[in-house]
C-alpha cells in the first residue's frame, strides 16, 4: 500500500466519522429535550435545575452545557422543536385538501392528538410557558404566528370559496378556533379522566363551522383584515 492510498483512507475514514458525528449530536441533543420536558413538567420550570435535567437524562450537568446555554434556552428549545414538527406536519396534512372544513378537521386533530400522545410536552406547553410574559412575548411573534397563519389561510379560503360566512374577521375567527382547541387540551390535561383528546377534535370544527343556533341571526357585514 502506497502513500496516496493510505491517505486516500484516511480521509474516507474522516468523512465517515464527519457524517456520524452530528448524528449521535442530535441524538443526545433530543434526549436532553424530553429530560428537560419530563423535569418541567413534573417540578415545574421555575423550580427546576439545570443539574435535574442532567440527572434524568442521565448525562453530566456540563453535557448539558455542550448543548444549551442555560435552562431558559432549554424551555425555548422545547417550544421551538415542536413547533417547526407541528408546522410541518400541519403543512402535510392539508398540503393536498382543497374543502377548508377538512382542512380545519384535520389541524384540530393534529394539534389534540400530538399534545394527547405526551402529557409532559402538554403540561410544559399549556402551563409552564405561560407563566412568563418574556417567554410568552417572544413565542407569540414567531412560531406560533406561523401556526395560525396555518389556521387563517383555510378560513380565508373557505370565505374566497362561498364555504364560510364573508361577514366575519379571518383572524378574529383564527384565534376562536385556536383557542377553542387550546381549552380542550388544557381540560384533557387537568382532567382526571383518561381519554384521547382527540375525541373532541370533530366536536370543537362541527361547533365553530356551524354554530349552536339552528338558524343564523343575520349580522351586519364587517371588513376582513
Amino acid at each position: 500500500m502506497n502513500v496516496h492510498s493510505v491517505a486516500a483512507l484516511v480521509a474516507v475514514a474522516a468523512r465517515r466519522l464527519t457524517a456520524v458525528k452530528p448524528a449521535g449530536a442530535a441524538d443526545k441533543r433530543d434526549l436532553i429535550l424530553r429530560a428537560a420536558t419530563r423535569v418541567f413538567a413534573q417540578n415545574g420550570f421555575f423550580q427546576s435545575q439545570v443539574a435535574d435535567v442532567a440527572r434524568v437524562a442521565g448525562v453530566a450537568a456540563g453535557t448539558v452545557y455542550l448543548y444549551f446555554k442555560g435552562k431558559d434556552d432549554l424551555l425555548v428549545s422545547i417550544f421551538e422543536k415542536s413547533m417547526e414538527e407541528v408546522i410541518a406536519e400541519g403543512r402535510a396534512a392539508v398540503a393536498d385538501v382543497a374543502d377548508p372544513a377538512e382542512r380545519l378537521r384535520r389541524i384540530a386533530h393534529l394539534h389534540l392528538g400530538r399534545l394527547g400522545r405526551d402529557k409532559h410536552l402538554a403540561v410544559v406547553f399549556q402551563v409552564e410557558l405561560r407563566q412568563s410574559v418574556k417567554f410568552m412575548e417572544r413565542f407569540s411573534a414567531t412560531f406560533l404566528q406561523d401556526y395560525l397563519k396555518l389556521i387563517r389561510e383555510s378560513i380565508a379560503d373557505g370565505q374566497a370559496s362561498g364555504t364560510f360566512r364573508q361577514d366575519i374577521i379571518a383572524t378574529t375567527a383564527t384565534k376562536m378556533f385556536f383557542g377553542a382547541l387550546d381549552e380542550m387540551a388544557t381540560n384533557w390535561m387537568l382532567s382526571r379522566r383518561k381519554y384521547d383528546p382527540t375525541t373532541e377534535a370533530d366536536a370543537v370544527v362541527d361547533l365553530f363551522i356551524n354554530g349552536v343556533t339552528t338558524q343564523m341571526t343575520p349580522r351586519s357585514p364587517q371588513v376582513r383584515r
